[in-house]
This record gives structure tokens, sequence and C-alpha cells, in this order.
């Protein structure tokens, strides 16, 4: 690969990392969810739907600590997004739990993620689609601190 190749490959990764966190903020904060942020908007997606989660398994999504993420819940509760409970059976592990308000946020973002998507591989056969999900694999790979290719 030549290196004006490479070199495109690093300018077009970094501009899409910015164009994806500005269009991100734009279509998803709108003004129906101005009262909170993007970063408010990943922890409802990484508390999800399914089973209630607990405050270590959704700091451990988000790569943050349990005491950083305290603080946002506590603003995400006041507003009505998500319902905190203790467990019956050990009282020090807390569950959190999308509300209907937090729910209608949460496919708000999805929406945004699932149009972007589309937008990608739009015009990519599915050995297109393997080739790119690969690069991607071998991308995340190399940002991940917990991987031996992201040290």
């Amino acid at each position: 690969m030549a290196h004006n190749t490479k070199s495109s490959i690093n300018e077009l990764l970094v501009s899409l990392f910015n164009h994806v966190m500005d269009m991100e903020a734009k279509a998803v904060i709108t003004e129906e969810y101005s009262d909170i942020t993007n970063n408010d908007m990943h922890i409802i997606e990484a508390i999800g739907l399914e089973e209630p989660r607990n405050m270590s398994e959704i700091a451990h999504r988000l790569s943050v600590t349990v005491g950083t993420l305290t603080t946002n819940m506590n603003g995400l509760e006041r507003k009505g997004y998500i319902r905190r409970s203790r467990s019956e059976r050990d009282k020090r592990v807390v569950y959190v739990l999308l509300t209907d308000k937090g729910k209608k946020a949460f496919y708000h973002h999805r929406d945004f993620h699932k149009k972007m998507i589309r937008a990608i591989v739009r015009d990519l056969n599915e050995e297109e689609m393997e080739i790119l999900y690969r690069c991607l694999v071998n991308l995340d790979r190399f940002l991940d601190p917990n991987t031996e290719s992201g040290k």
C-alpha cells in the first residue's frame, strides 16, 4: 500500500471520528433530550433494555469507574431516565433500569446508529461488508487498551 493511501486513511479516520461525534450530538440531543448530554445517551445505551444491570457491569461496558458513573446516574435518575434499586440478596449491589422516558431515549439513540450503519453498507456486497468488519475489528483491537495490540 502506498504511503499516500495510508496517509489518506489516517486523515479519513480522524475526519470520520470528528464527524460522527458532531453528527451524533446534533442528531441525538434534540430539543426533547436537551436536558442530557451525548455521554448520558451512551450510558442509557449501556444500561440497555434487557435485565437490570448492576453498576459494575455498566461501568465496565463504558470503561469508567463506578464512582464516575454514579455521578452521571444521579443526574439521569433526577431527570427521570433511570431507576435504581438495591439487590434483595446483596444490599451492596445496585441495579439500574431504564424508565419509560429512558427507553424512549434509548430507541431514539439506536435509530441514529441504524441510519449510520445503513449509510455505511448501502453500496457494499456481502464480501465487502466482511472486509469492512475485519478492518473495524482490527481498529478496535488496536484502540482497546486491554488487548495486546492496543499496547
